[in-house]
């Protein structure tokens, strides 16, 4: 009876044995399949080779094939003038690398406008775009935003001045509107952090606005007035002088022509004699 009984628990303890162990690999073999079709339903993302930096590069340094390497970037979220190939970054050669335009940190994708041409140094003509022109305008605290103004920004510019010939007084006039300051000083760092009072300040423009600022700037005072980083309206034409500020009118006093008055002289003898009659039309 002992037999009988121990033999059933163990073809109870096996039955049950190989019952776990067939449902574990129905769970894993169904847990598979899952992971599987999952894999197949979701989206796949296209990957794409990038440059960007292996370390933080500042203003002005070079850079190399010792701070840059190529990575895996998805093709949807690449910015626009991105580096993709070696080639494209150096076309030169290594020996001819270009510089950062601003401070770049580390893992950051290195674009166009945030480095040089190969071989061209960080300066201000590596900030001009074709056919433009560095022009200096000379400032002081006031007319300068009291240092706020940063490499990037755009302005306008307002003159003030007399009018050769003119009677009016002194009038301030809007001469042009959002130009972009590429330097400030000697400085064309966009990432200076410090508030510095300038003295000058370089902005883009084209010859025939250095013609214009070049000849308000000697017959009168610039001033700048900082643009919103997000500002996309254009300035119209502004000019104040002291009557419009202050709401005088102007008295404007009519000259009325006398009347025209016509005589006729008559000789009577010795004397002349003169007669009004009525103007010929």
């Amino acid at each position: 009876m002992r037999a009988v009984f121990g033999l059933v628990l163990l073809l109870g303890v096996g039955l049950a044995g190989a019952a776990v162990y067939m449902a574990r690999g129905y769970i894993s073999e169904y847990q598979a399949a899952l992971a599987a079709a999952r894999a197949a339903a979701a989206p796949q993302v296209e990957m794409v080779d990038v440059i960007v930096t292996t370390a933080k590069v500042a203003f002005g340094e070079r850079l190399t094939t010792d701070n840059t390497a190529i990575r895996k970037w998805p093709k949807d979220a690449l910015p626009e003038g991105a580096f993709t190939s070696v080639e494209e970054m150096f076309p030169q050669g290594f020996e001819t690398p270009r510089r950062a335009l601003r401070v770049l940190e580390a893992g950051e994708v290195v674009m166009q406008v945030k480095a040089t041409e190969p071989g061209q140094d960080a300066g201000v003509a590596s900030r001009l775009g074709p056919g433009m022109r560095a022009f200096t305008i000379q400032v002081d605290a006031q007319s300068g935003v009291s240092g706020f103004l940063r490499a990037g920004d755009n302005v306008d510019v307002f003159w003030t001045g007399r009018a050769p010939g003119s009677d009016r007084g002194e009038f301030t006039q809007l001469i042009d509107s959002g130009l972009r300051i590429i330097a400030i000083d000697q400085d064309a760092n966009m990432d200076r952090e410090e508030v510095v009072v300038a003295r000058t300040v370089t902005v883009e423009v084209s010859p025939q606005q250095v013609a214009n600022l070049a000849q308000a700037q000697s017959s009168g005072r610039l001033s700048l007035a900082l643009v919103g980083a997000a500002d996309t309206t254009v300035a119209a034409a502004i000019q104040v002088d002291q009557r419009s500020l202050l709401g005088i009118e102007e008295v404007v006093v009519e000259q009325q022509e006398a009347a025209q008055v016509c005589t006729v002289r008559t000789r009577r003898g010795a004397d002349i004699i003169e007669t009004q009659v009525e103007c010929p039309k």
